[in-house]
């Protein structure tokens, strides 16, 4: 089997293919590598440094003739997608206008799109959302993403193109990147590691659910012959506030510091927590990684990466 998985320099998408390379499956990696790295690319993989707003993204499709493509390409940033709307509609909704105009040429098997949970809904208040809950988001981002689920519909009557949509929770774990404004966790845990005290922004009580990557992952495999035309939320079901995954992080790396505290940061959300129950009855997916194994699992790469840093220099 041949995938396309756009993304696959950046975090989740080259976790996602190496899994699909272990399993045996053929991967050609489209990235533009704006956000993704090099050291992420798996070997075994063919890549294509493309943009994927540029209508030559196609080649990529032409050459591997993919019965799948894993749509995790974006810009990823909230708070940039406020400051920016036209460029965050240009990627993430143009760009993958042209992955599915190109799915069409070629005779595309299925389309898995990573979507939002964590921006889609909005606030959720009360009991995790399911996927009934009213699709309310605030910022640009969460809305392109609300956006290109209507038009993965469109394709899928108009063309007959098969898609399943994955709405994440808040992902963490290995190869997160620690800068800018996204990732708490790895954020936090390469300040740690590196004796700098995190802030906490507010009074840390924003509740969020945090899910592993490996069983982001998990999802995303479960998704290639299951839940067609549907779409599903990926979390654990539990809040957690940045006060927790703070204590944790600091019990894994042994960092004693108190956090430093900062302003409320205007326009996050409050709570926002995913009801995975249609998942696990479609597509046999369950979370497998407990936050604080997780924590650890995360904490662990990062050491490891700051070792081979230091040992190249």
């Amino acid at each position: 089997m041949k995938a396309i998985v756009t993304g696959g320099a950046g975090f989740i998408g080259s976790n996602l293919a190496d899994a699909l390379i272990n399993l045996g499956w053929s991967v050609s990696v489209v990235d533009d590598l704006s956000s993704g790295k090099t050291e992420n690319l798996n070997p075994a993989a063919k890549f294509f440094k493309k943009d994927i707003v540029d209508p030559t993204v196609r080649e990529a499709f032409e050459e591997t003739r993919p019965d799948v493509v894993f749509h995790l390409a974006a810009q990823i940033s909230v708070a940039d997608s406020v400051r920016n709307p036209v460029k965050d509609a240009r990627i993430n909704l143009e760009g993958s206008l042209n992955l599915l105009q190109s799915c069409v040429e070629f005779g595309v098997g299925k389309f898995i799109f990573s979507s939002s949970g964590g921006t889609i809904y909005g606030e959720t208040p009360g009991e995790p959302a399911t996927e009934q809950f009213p699709l309310r988001p605030f910022a640009p981002y969460g809305i392109s993403k609300m956006a290109l689920e209507s038009y993965l519909k469109f394709f899928s009557v108009e063309h007959g193109l098969k898609y399943t949509s994955l709405r994440y929770g808040n992902v963490y774990g290995p190869r997160q990147d620690p800068h800018g404004e996204a990732g708490v966790v790895a954020i936090f845990a390469r300040a740690m590691l590196e004796g700098k005290t995190p802030t906490i922004n507010g009074d840390g009580s924003c509740l969020r659910d945090y899910v592993f990557v490996g069983d982001v992952v998990r999802a995303n495999i479960a998704a290639i012959d299951k839940g067609h035309n549907g779409a599903f939320n990926i979390g654990t079901g539990k809040a957690t506030d940045v006060n927790e995954i703070y204590a944790l992080l600091s019990a894994a790396t042994g960092f004693g510091s108190p956090a430093i505290r900062g302003p409320f940061r205007a326009g996050d959300l409050k709570r926002s927590v995913l009801n995975n129950a249609l998942a696990g009855e479609t597509l046999g997916w369950s979370p497998q990684v407990s936050l604080d194994e997780g924590m650890k699992l995360t904490v662990k790469f990062f050491k490891e990466q700051a070792a081979r840093n230091k040992a190249r220099e």
